[in-house]
Formats: structure tokens, sequence, C-alpha cells
């Protein structure tokens, strides 16, 4: 058995499992939406954090990383209860087609694994949509045991920006962070601030994108 699973948020960037390829490509009709709760990790049950999952969306298109897990079928099982474990807020695993080309009709690899949420208040993670304004007061404050919500979210802009294929909402929630830090002029004491959170990770990266949206 082999298995596929295509990375659109932290996976981009720090898979943490065993692979044994990777590629960079997209999928058709998503798109990143910041709607999911994380309470374990860069947030608590009292403020939580808001990460990315996907919200169908007819011709979108959301880039990233598949990865590929061959190897025998303990290699298999490992990779998949770590990322079970690990995407434990997402409650559904959704099959995709995968493309590497964006020319192509013929998906690269047919039945790619992708972690999802069911964007409904009966899913206790999902926080639905919210202001641009809202989001981004809350993922500028939010902490938890794993770190601060915004580094997720300046990581996430940051490995789309090294791939070569940057998402114009990402940006654009991040510039908003990036305003609210600014304003806000102190950051509580009990949240660790790292450098480059407060930074945008390349001046013309901001400045350029920063121009192109509304």
């Amino acid at each position: 058995m082999v298995f596929w699973i295509f990375g659109y948020g932290s996976l981009v960037w720090n898979p943490g499992f065993g692979y044994d390829e990777k590629v960079i490509g997209f999928i058709r009709d998503y798109r990143r939406v910041f709607d999911l709760a994380c309470i374990d990790h860069r947030g608590t049950p009292e403020h939580p954090a808001r990460t990315c999952t996907l919200e169908e969306h007819e011709g979108a298109v959301c880039w990233g990383a598949a990865y590929c897990v061959r190897g025998g079928p303990e290699k298999e099982k490992e990779a998949m209860a770590y990322l079970e474990r690990r995407e434990c807020e997402y409650d559904r695993k959704t099959l995709v087609d995968f493309f590497k080309d964006e020319d192509s009709e013929m998906p690269f690899v047919n039945g790619v694994i992708v972690f999802t949420s069911t964007p409904e208040l009966s899913n206790k993670y999902y926080l639905g949509p919210a202001s641009l304004e809202d989001m981004a007061k809350q993922i500028a404050t939010a902490f938890g045991p794993r770190g601060n919500n915004r580094d997720y979210l300046f990581k996430l802009e940051k490995a789309l920006f090294d791939i070569g294929h940057e998402d114009d909402s990402i940006i654009e929630l991040a510039n908003q962070v990036r305003k609210v830090l600014g304003i806000a002029g102190i950051v509580p004491k009990e949240i660790k601030v790292f450098g480059p959170s407060l930074v945008p990770h390349t001046a013309t990266l901001s400045t350029r994108k920063m121009t192109t949206v509304a």
C-alpha cells in the first residue's frame, strides 16, 4: 500500500513524519479559510487560535505539498497515526485529485488524502467566518503550548512564498495581524514574542502585496 497526503497548512513547511517523495502542486475547487479552532497547540480553550482548513469553492486553486509514504504497512501505519494525532481538530479525511502542472487536465495523483473539517457548529472546533479585523486580533494574541498563533500564520505565508505560490488571502490576513501588533504597541508579558513574528519575512514581499490587497 502507498498513500499520498496533501499539506496546505503547517504540513507545507513542517511535515514531521517520514516520507519518500514530496511534490509541490495544487488541488482544485478548495480554498484556505481560517475558520478552525486550535486549543492545544497555538491556543487554549479559553482563547483559541485560528488555523486554516479548506472550504469548497468552485474554481479555486489551493497550492501546497503532497507527500508520498511507501515502504510497507508499518511505516505507513506509523505516519498515519502521527498525522491523526497532529490533525485531531480535523474531523474528515477527503480524497482529492492532485495536480502538479497548471496547464494539465490530468491529475498527477488521484485519491490524495487531505484533512478537512465539517463547516458546521456541531463540529466543536469550527469557529466559522469572521471579519478580517476580528480574525487578525484573535491571531495576534492567541498563544498555546506550541507557540503563538501569529507564528503559524507568518510561517505559512513564508512557506507559500518559498514554493513560489503565494496566497493573497494569507498575505492580506498576515498584514492585518502586523497592523494590529503595530497599533497595540505593547505585547502582553505572558506571550513570548519571536523576532520574525513582528517583521515581514521579506520587505519586498509585504510591500509589494499590500499594494494589491483591498
